[in-house]
């Protein structure tokens, strides 16, 4: 029985254990070696996994990128983003790997219950486990862990990773294209979360493998829909709702209405940020209904933390400006659940001053 069998539970701000062992199985001939992210991957995740399956595959070890569902049509240029293997579409591949798997990565989840499918599979594997990530509370059964809050991104992470077990010989233009995307998206195009020099350090280095900075910008943020704009026009001026006396804005969009704009996966990305920039605004929360619950966003500014609003009433968690979660009610009980909440964070939320 591994380690990896044992509970790992810490809120340390920092937990970053040996990579000794790590190091030690990547350096005998080919492993297979599986790479999950979570449920709904946004571009840290694919960045995260994408660049170390990358950097490992070019170190001769067979790897595979395993996500519970599809992910956004404007990440899918990403460098080995069609060879991830969907478990929606593929799961007795995933599945098969996963018996066969050594060496196992968890990379930007900090719970079982967002790698949706496979955790049964994850938990009867003999695998050793390494998680690689940046959220609070991090709960997962793994051999070794490397947690940073403090960070930007976990690609930044992965970035740190690769210059300490010394396979930066084996990183390319590709590899640091998806950290880079990881990195950019994670924090809204260095917006916010990107405070510290180690960040700006990291982009520098990964610029002398060639990437081209800009083209990426442009395939992530200048590459939607007119349906897409058009759906987030409809959004602002019909669906937002400022709540007046709590510095909140909501929106809301049901499937029917997602449905009129030909909704496709990652269209409605960005959006919960869009009424923060309203003077006088430090939280906004997007609800989005799906075939069976409703998807709660929340995004603050300032010392106003959402992960614990996250954690207490939708089943979720994340960061202090940036959480997510789940509602198993109607749209309508959803939002007047939350309304009815927002009373109890009044002076919290009255403290902020733009």
């Amino acid at each position: 029985m591994t380690a990896g069998n044992k509970m790992n539970h810490r809120n340390n701000t920092l937990v970053w254990d040996s990579t000794a062992e790590v190091v030690k199985i990547l350096d005998k001939p080919s492993k297979k070696i599986a790479f999950l992210i979570h449920i709904n991957p946004d571009g840290d995740a694919l960045g995260s996994a994408l660049a170390l399956s990358r950097l490992l595959a070019n170190k001769g070890h067979d790897c595979l990128v395993i996500s519970p569902n599809d992910f956004p049509d404007f990440l899918r240029w990403m460098p080995g983003a069609p060879e991830i293997c969907l478990l929606s579409e593929s799961f007795n591949r995933a599945e098969e790997f996963m018996k066969e798997a050594e060496l196992i990565f968890v990379v930007d989840c900090n719970e079982l219950k967002r790698i949706i499918r496979l955790q049964e599979d994850y938990n009867a594997s003999s695998a050793y486990k390494v998680l690689i990530d940046h959220h609070p509370g991090p709960d997962l059964a793994v051999d070794c862990m490397l947690s940073d809050t403090s960070v930007s991104s976990t690609a930044e992470l992965i970035y740190r990773f690769m210059m300490e077990t010394g396979l930066q010989q084996y990183a390319d233009k590709e590899v640091a294209t998806c950290i880079l995307t990881g990195i950019m998206t994670d924090t809204g195009c260095f917006s916010h979360n990107s405070s510290s020099r180690k960040t700006y350090e990291t982009v520098a280095s990964l610029l002398d493998y060639g990437i081209d900075k800009d083209e990426i910008y442009n395939r992530i943020y200048n590459n939607y829909s007119e349906k897409r704009m058009h759906l987030l026009g409809f959004s602002l001026h019909e669906k937002m709702e400022v709540l007046e006396g709590y510095h909140t804005a909501i929106i809301s969009l049901t499937k029917d209405e997602l449905n009129r704009f030909n909704f496709q996966v990652g269209d409605t990305e960005g959006f919960v940020n869009y009424p923060l920039s309203i003077k006088g605004i430090c939280f906004s929360v997007l609800f989005v209904e799906n075939s069976n619950k409703i998807r709660v966003s929340l995004r603050s500014k300032g010392s106003f933390a959402v992960n614990e609003i996250a954690r207490k009433y939708f089943n979720g968690g994340g960061h202090a400006n940036a959480s997510g979660g789940d509602s198993f009610e109607n749209m309508e009980e959803t939002i007047s659940r939350f309304k009815a909440i927002i009373p109890d964070y009044e002076k919290e939320l009255s403290d902020y001053e733009n």
